[in-house]
């Protein structure tokens, strides 16, 4: 660059109409905020003396295990229905896809009223010889089982199927050099898939399983379907049915319902950033705009000197069978 020239003076680029809906957006959000803040419907004060209550509390504790309790019970059942539907066998596989074709095509709160009536449609089961009189023994196998874990039992087995497909994408999603390269090296399967393919498959499966956590602590409201009411949208229901104040009630779970689903975010941000480690593109760095060679191309004694690098290669030497 000659010396007499003068610098480029950078002018920033404007942008009119994102800059007028930004200020519209926040002007409404504002005008909510403050609409919100006088409205009596809103009743902020209970909001305020029910936030922390010892009642609200506990329940979003149990609704908490709820969640990690089912998806613990999900992932475990998915990672296995992955496996069998990718194994050669038609008999597992076949078993894998009607598990997930019953599951997925019926809904979750008619899955949690079959789990609730489980006590009434089997209230014994006797085992003995079929088509005779002989009999062993009778059982009642869901009298005794508490609604908690049977709520844990309807959530798992519902998202399980969910958790099959999320834990096959990731599977499927590592080259079969890798598994190849893996049982050249004298492998097994079980060791393949804990040190190669399973680590390398993280980064796909972390983030829907992530949402499916999320989507779970929010689907625990619906737990009520088989009679069980302890969570935290019961619980709240039921103390604004005792005050009739349904609102501040609500405002109060949708408070906590947030604040959970924001740690769980965090957590999942950490756990993508760590399976994701030499994975995920990295942004070129910006060139130096006072730089006069960053901004200029290639010229033509680069050009040169790379015509005359490219005559400095050796020749490959030829291989003789």
């Amino acid at each position: 660059m000659d010396s007499d020239t003068e610098p480029i003076k950078a002018v920033k680029l404007r942008h009119p109409i994102r800059t007028t809906f930004a200020v519209l957006i926040l002007l409404l959000l504002a005008a909510f905020i403050w609409d919100a803040a006088n409205r009596e419907a809103y009743q902020w004060p209970l909001v305020g003396q029910y936030l922390f209550d010892r009642r609200i509390s506990q329940a979003a504790l149990i609704t908490l295990a709820l969640t990690i309790l089912s998806m613990i019970l999900a992932i475990v059942m998915g990672l296995v229905l992955a496996v069998m539907r990718l194994s050669e066998n038609p008999v597992l596989k076949a078993v894998s896809w009607v598990y997930l074709w019953l599951f997925r095509g019926t809904p979750v709160y008619v899955q949690l009223v079959f789990w609730g009536l489980l006590g009434t449609i089997y209230r014994s089961v006797t085992i003995g010889v079929p088509f005779t009189d002989i009999e062993f023994f009778t059982v009642s196998p869901f009298s005794a089982i508490d609604l908690f874990w049977l709520a844990v039992l309807g959530l798992a087995f519902n998202e399980a199927a969910y958790m099959a497909e999320i834990v096959r994408g990731g599977i499927l999603s590592v080259p079969r050099g890798q598994d190849e390269a893996a049982r050249a090296l004298g492998m097994s399967w079980r060791q393949t898939m804990l040190r190669i393919v399973v680590p390398q498959s993280m980064r796909v499966i972390i983030p829907p399983t992530g949402n499916e956590v999320i989507s779970m602590l929010k689907t625990t409201s619906l737990v009520t379907a088989l009679g069980f009411s302890l969570e935290l949208y019961a619980r709240t229901r039921a103390i604004s049915a005792q005050i009739y104040a349904t609102v501040p009630l609500l405002i109060v779970a949708s408070i906590w319902y947030l604040l959970v689903t924001s740690i769980l975010m965090v957590g999942q941000h950490y756990l993508e950033k760590y399976y994701g480690r030499g994975v995920a593109p990295q942004r070129a760095q910006d060139a130096d705009p006072t730089d006069p060679d960053a901004s200029a191309g290639p010229g033509p004694d680069d050009a040169v000197d790379g015509r005359a690098n490219a005559d400095q290669v050796p020749p490959p030497k030829r291989e003789h069978l």
